[in-house]
């Protein structure tokens, strides 16, 4: 199925995708693409550095005539979301990503494809690699742990790398060059139960909200897709004096909009519970038509739980949720069409005698990540919840003076006889953080397109990514020369 992809032009980055692909590479399990990254770099006789927390730095000198150029450092990140389909038999841990082309795109069969990071990664390789390719000396960063708390960057050291100039390679459009972006922090509220007996003469049920979009929580929260936890808190709150509720496991990853979530309920009145049922389900299918064309909201029978939240314990959480915000929370004033502050409630697991509500709130206003946050914080409060805050990372403040931007901005305008989209993005680049180490170093993000980055819509196209790719080429071979 991944052999066609090796057919691609530009075939260097497509094969090294492919490679790449063939390794699994989940945040926080990534040992077996470190070690390929450290042989890949030593096999072809650089400089191979691993750091502290595990970042992989490969440097390569400048090609020849090119050493008086700055240097440049190439940056990706190594993790990959993963995320598949219900239906989807696939173990991320032992099998590679299977690829196909579908006209103009690279699809995955039923899973994240991974070209967020991976094009980015597999550009880089093929720069290392080339033996035809111009290019000043580069310093290769490859991040570990980026979707998942961006501990690479965080974790990564001053003094390792002397380059003036990071290329960011994890924009998701290619007419767009991105100069911002958003921070975040991770807020998590927990309460402990310990739960109630299953009332007599009850029936139980499985709830299930599946088929949504889903998408990255920070580039796909303006489009008002459907966010499965609110949706599934919704569905229980309508049928709050018919219920009681047992476990609900809801949404995956902190980064990720939830796509599906279920619930084990049970009940004293069936017929009661069906019709208060259909009732909320066709009104929730009705305002999501639109945006939602594949959501599915149904019940099926369920075995006997071994107890249920009590009636307080349950009201806590509906009424917690209810009022905790999701979505775009403010608009920036100063960007047009840029989500400042937002707020994903991605993950909701109610099991053993904990629930656990877990969220990710971005802004690029550092006041305005905290002023969300301490919203959330108060909602969650007021149900008796306990709330941490962790996973904190800046964001990264536009430089409209940046010298790089101004080649990048020229060399595009020549290339394709317009304009590129300069712009912050409402997502978390390492740029930010990395930044804080290397105050100094001008910085900029761009990439090849890609779409629904996060779920198993991931798709990776074609002919942009040639586009990038020789985009790419013209800016190695026009970074200016030391001062």
């Amino acid at each position: 199925m991944s052999a066609a992809i090796r057919n691609l032009e530009p075939n260097r980055v497509w094969n090294n995708f492919a490679d790449l692909n063939a390794v699994p590479r989940a945040s926080k399990k990534e040992e077996r693409v470190i070690a390929f990254m450290v042989a890949f770099g030593k096999n072809l006789g650089l400089d191979v550095v691993i750091d502290p927390v595990q970042n992989v730095i490969i440097k390569k000198p400048a090609t020849k005539g090119m050493e008086n150029r700055k240097t440049i450092v190439m940056q990706s990140h190594l993790d990959m979301v993963h995320q598949k389909n219900n239906d989807t038999v696939f173990d991320f841990d032992t099998e590679g990503i299977k690829m196909y082309v579908d006209g103009d795109w690279v699809r995955a069969d039923g899973t994240t494809l991974g070209a967020d990071n991976g094009l980015g990664v597999a550009s880089i390789m093929s720069i290392l690699e080339s033996t035809d390719i111009p290019h000043p000396a580069i310093e290769a960063l490859f991040t570990i742990d980026e979707e998942t708390g961006m501990t690479g960057a965080i974790g990564l050291q001053a003094g390792y790398l002397t380059g003036e100039i990071l290329l960011n390679l994890d924009t998701e459009d290619d007419d767009e060059i991105g100069v911002g972006c958003a921070g975040g922090v991770d807020v998590t509220a927990t309460k402990k139960y310990s739960g109630a007996s299953v009332p007599a003469n009850s029936t139980s049920y499985k709830i299930t909200v599946k088929g949504l979009q889903g998408g990255h929580s920070g580039m796909d929260i303006i489009k008002g897709l459907g966010n499965a936890n609110k949706m599934m808190n919704r569905i229980l709150f309508a049928l709050d004096s018919q219920i009681q509720v047992a476990e609900i496991d809801g949404g995956s990853l902190r980064n990720a909009i939830p796509r599906e979530s279920n619930a084990i309920v049970t009940t004293q009145n069936t017929s009661e519970f069906k019709s208060a049922f259909d009732k909320i389900s066709a009104e929730i299918q009705n305002e999501y038509n639109t945006t939602e064309e594949k959501l599915e909201i149904t019940f099926s029978d369920s075995e006997t739980p071994k107890n249920v939240l009590s009636n307080t314990d349950q009201t806590a959480l509906i009424n917690a949720v209810y009022g905790a915000h999701n979505g775009v929370f403010r608009m920036s004033p100063d960007i047009e069409d840029l989500v400042e502050t937002s707020n994903n409630i991605a993950r909701v697991i109610v099991k053993d005698g904990t629930i656990k509500v877990g969220c990710l709130t971005r802004s690029s206003v550092e006041s305005g990540k905290w002023d969300m946050a301490y919203t959330l914080q108060s909602t969650f409060k007021l149900g008796g919840f306990d709330v941490e805050f962790g996973g904190n990372y800046p964001g990264w403040k536009p430089n409209p003076s940046s010298a790089i931007l101004k080649v990048m901005r020229k060399i595009y305008e020549d290339m394709f006889d317009e304009k590129p989209n300069i712009l912050a993005c409402h997502a978390g680049l390492e740029c930010g953080i990395l930044g804080t180490h290397y105050p100094e170093m001008d910085m900029i993000s761009f990439g090849p397109t890609i779409k629904g980055a996060h779920s198993p819509d991931e798709r990776a196209c074609i002919s942009s990514t040639q586009k990038y790719w020789k985009y790419l080429l013209e800016i190695l071979a026009n970074i200016p020369e030391r001062a």
